[in-house]
């Protein structure tokens, strides 16, 4: 799995999808910054999900945006999405695989080496570490610092993901540090100061 430099952006849904959000998707992936795109819904029905999915996944093709469904490989099918994430209480990849075929399969780690070396055996599509700086989108039971990037690095060309409170003034530490993409959401989507595509601009 290839990621370009310039997109290394690895954006997931706000929790509540507003009014304007899907307007507010395409300026974001027409930026051209985004590789991927994480559908994360907690708090909604199956049959809202399957309605703003498709919605999502139309977007995502059009900009060429690979559309991941968090924590449920069955949705991810119905959805005929790019693939899903997992996290560690979620199915084994092994259970995952077989719903979704040879399709992206993403995996958290949190803070744990010894967590990636079972996903990279696994064949993970890619391995997702953090939080790496509080954040207010989830709890935070893991904190990761970038010792792991750079020791996990020397394990695997497995592209590798850092997630939790990234924002402009600190994402550049971690790309520094060999995180290949980096996931985001809050500052995007709930930023006091700028509206999702000019966040996203920040990224340079």
């Amino acid at each position: 799995m290839r990621i370009s430099k310039k997109k290394f952006i690895y954006l997931i849904s706000p929790n509540n999808i507003y009014t304007k959000f899907y307007k507010d998707l395409e300026e974001v992936l027409n930026t051209g910054k985004v590789s991927f795109f994480q559908l994360r819904l907690k708090k909604y029905s199956l049959k809202n999900k399957i309605f703003i999915g498709k919605k999502i996944n139309k977007i995502c093709k059009k900009y060429g945006v690979k559309f991941l469904v968090n924590d449920d490989p069955m949705l991810s099918k119905k959805l005929n999405a790019d693939g899903c994430h997992l996290g560690q209480n979620d199915m084994s990849l092994t259970e995952a695989r077989r719903i979704v075929g040879n399709k992206i399969i993403g995996i958290t780690c949190h803070n744990s080496v010894k967590l990636a070396r079972i996903a990279i055996k696994e064949n993970a599509s890619y391995i997702a570490f953090g939080a790496f700086f509080s954040t207010t989108t989830k709890k935070v039971k893991f904190k990761a610092s970038t010792k792991i990037l750079n020791k996990v690095k020397k394990l695997t060309k497995t592209p590798i993901v850092a997630i939790g409170g990234i924002n402009s003034n600190n994402y550049k530490k971690l790309l520094l540090n060999n995180a290949n993409l980096l996931a985001i959401s809050g500052y995007v989507w709930n930023n006091k100061k700028f509206k999702p595509k000019e966040s996203i601009k920040q990224f340079k």
